[in-house]
């Protein structure tokens, strides 16, 4: 297994921790996946608004379908997230 550095939430600091700010919306909680990205805060931040455009930006899907597309894709990746 990869191991990666990461900044967690707490220790973050200037850009990251606008961020980090931005994706917990205040609560604190920043998924694992988001985490590994910490030591480039613009591309966590470009990671971040492609995953909410395509999750919930207008689309001919759903927001089931489109779960489930992420879900067939996270499969046959064997990645869990």
């Amino acid at each position: 297994m990869t191991e990666i550095r990461t900044i967690p939430v707490g220790e973050a600091e200037g850009e990251l921790a606008e961020v980090y700010m931005a994706i917990g919306s205040g609560s604190g909680m920043v998924a694992n996946i988001l985490l590994a990205e910490s030591l480039a805060p613009r591309a966590l931040q470009a990671h971040y608004t492609l995953y909410r455009e395509l999750l919930f930006g207008k689309s001919p899907f759903t927001r089931a379908q489109r779960e489930l597309i992420a879900v067939a894709v996270s499969q046959a990746n064997s990645c869990h997230y």
